[in-house]
């Protein structure tokens, strides 16, 4: 999986997470935006607990392609 994938997965996920417990109450780009935040967040959730592993530039990547989106 490349980092644009995990990006893209990391935002769906999260609106589907968000649309779950809200429901249509918010518009489609507010969900979109938390459900970004949220992307974010398990990023650097992941890196905090990563370290200088193999995997951290993957990581720091699909970071950069979500702030970027």
């Amino acid at each position: 999986m490349t980092a644009q994938e995990k990006a893209t997965k990391l935002i769906l996920m999260n609106e589907i997470i968000v649309l779950s417990e809200t429901g249509y109450k918010l518009p489609a780009y507010e969900r979109k935006c938390i459900a970004k935040r949220q992307a974010i967040e398990t990023c650097n959730e992941v890196l905090g607990y990563m370290g200088a592993d193999r995997g951290y530039e993957f990581w720091v990547e699909v970071k950069q392609i979500l702030e970027n989106k």
